[in-house]
């Protein structure tokens, strides 16, 4: 299988999120469906088929996240340079707008617009990559054409 690139924070939060679910949700769960069979007839009690659906979703998260790490390759965007690639902090102007906007091109697994995270997959990353500073690119998004000019590339 491909290796999914992300970013170190990136990692550390998948990290992080594992080690929540295996030290602290999966025992709760386990505790909660112990409680909830000692309510007696299993076919009808709610708190422990509950409890049953969470404990299904906890270990599919579980799996999902280990299988996640074991492909992932850490890429530290302080190695590189030049034009824009996987972990460049882009800012962009919108040229009808005049809208400033800063986001990271990151793995998919870690990529939250609201927090600038961006995923690389994505149509407005997959038009800014291989772009360098005072170069436009034309984006067709779900909400129409967007043009944007790039102002500047870091790599932090």
């Amino acid at each position: 299988m491909d290796k999914i690139p992300m970013t170190a924070a990136g990692h550390v939060a998948l990290e992080v999120e594992l080690k929540q679910l295996k030290h602290v949700e999966r025992p709760a769960i386990i505790k909660a469906i112990a409680e909830a069979r000692e309510h007696g007839d299993l076919s009808e009690n709610a708190e422990y088929h509950s409890a049953r659906e969470k404990q299904s979703f906890i270990e599919g998260r579980i799996k999902e996240i280990e299988g996640i790490l074991s492909l992932a390759e850490v890429i530290d965007p302080k190695t590189l340079s030049g034009a824009v690639k996987f972990g460049a902090t882009v800012t962009v102007v919108d040229e009808d707008t005049d809208e400033e906007k800063t986001w990271q091109i990151v793995g998919e697994h870690e990529a939250n617009i609201e927090k600038g995270l961006l995923n690389v997959k994505s149509p407005i990353a997959r038009a800014l990559i291989g772009k360098d500073e005072g170069d436009s690119v034309e984006v067709r998004t779900p909400g129409g054409e967007k043009s944007y000019e790039i102002l500047t590339i870091e790599y932090k």
